[in-house]
C-alpha cells in the first residue's frame, strides 16, 4: 500500500513538473507503454506481481487493436475483473473514496467499483472506441442494497446500452441488468442524469473525475 503521505508528495513534485513543462506530454496516436511504465517507476513503487499486471494490460491492449468492439468489450471487462479484486478504498488507499487511474489499480492489484469502471473506459478509448459510446455510470444496486460505478456501452445515442460490470463477468444489456438503478452517467464529454437522453452540463461538475484526468496527464497518458 503506498501512503497517503509519500503519494501526496509524489503527486505535488509531478505537477510541479507538469507545471514547468507542458509539452512533455505522450501526443502519438497509441500510448507509448514503455515511456507509460518508465513514468509509473518514478511515481510508484512497483513489485514484480504489479508489474506482471502492467505488462499484461498492455499485451491486452496490443492485441485487441485489430479486434472487433464486441471482442474488445468483453476482452477488457474480463481483464480487469480477473486482474483486480475488489476492496473497499479505505483499505486499499487508506482514504473514504479515491478515485485510481488504471496505472494506480494494476500495482496494488486491488479497486473500487469507481476503479474497475474507470480503468475499462480508458483501456477501451485506448483501442478507439468513441469516448461518446462509452459513460461511467453511476447506479443504486439493489442486491448490494448500496452506491455503485459500472461502465455503459452505446451502439447509438438512443440504444439500450450493455452493461460492464466488476460483480459479473457477462456483459448485459441494461433491460437484464433490473439490479441495477441509473442515477447519472458521465466521460469526458458530458454529464447526463438518469435515462442518459439530456446531457445536463460539463463532467468538470465532477472533482474527483479532474483529479482522475490530471494525474492520468502526469502519468504520460494522452
Amino acid at each position: 500500500m503506498i501512503a497517503a503521505s509519500r503519494r501526496l508528495l509524489h503527486w505535488r513534485a509531478a505537477i510541479s513538473l507538469a507545471v514547468l513543462l507542458p509539452g512533455s506530454l505522450q501526443a502519438s496516436e497509441h500510448l507509448d507503454f514503455q515511456r507509460l511504465f518508465t513514468r509509473a517507476a518514478e511515481l510508484y513503487r512497483i513489485d514484480s506481481r504489479a508489474d506482471a499486471r502492467l505488462k499484461a494490460w498492455q499485451t491486452l491492449i496490443e492485441s485487441q487493436r485489430p479486434a472487433t468492439t464486441p471482442s474488445r468489450l468483453d476482452a477488457v471487462n474480463r481483464f480487469f475483473n480477473r486482474q483486480l479484486r475488489f476492496d473497499d478504498d479505505k483499505l486499499i488507499w487508506g482514504e473514504p473514496d479515491y478515485w485510481a487511474t488504471p496505472i494506480e489499480s494494476l500495482i496494488q492489484g486491488a479497486a473500487d467499483c469507481e476503479d474497475f469502471a474507470i480503468a475499462k473506459y480508458l483501456s477501451l478509448k485506448e483501442l478507439g472506441i468513441p469516448p461518446e459510446k462509452l459513460r461511467l455510470t453511476y447506479v443504486k444496486s439493489i442486491e448490494l442494497d448500496q452506491a455503485h460505478m459500472v461502465l455503459a456501452w452505446y451502439a447509438t445515442p438512443s440504444a439500450e446500452p450493455l452493461i460492464l460490470d466488476n460483480l459479473i463477468d457477462e456483459i448485459l444489456p441494461a433491460s437484464r441488468r433490473p439490479d441495477l438503478v441509473p442515477v447519472y452517467s458521465f466521460n469526458t464529454r458530458g454529464l447526463w442524469l438518469a435515462g442518459g437522453a439530456q446531457q445536463i452540463g460539463s463532467a468538470q461538475r465532477l472533482p474527483r473525475w479532474q483529479d482522475v484526468q490530471n494525474k492520468l496527464r502526469i502519468e504520460g497518458f494522452r
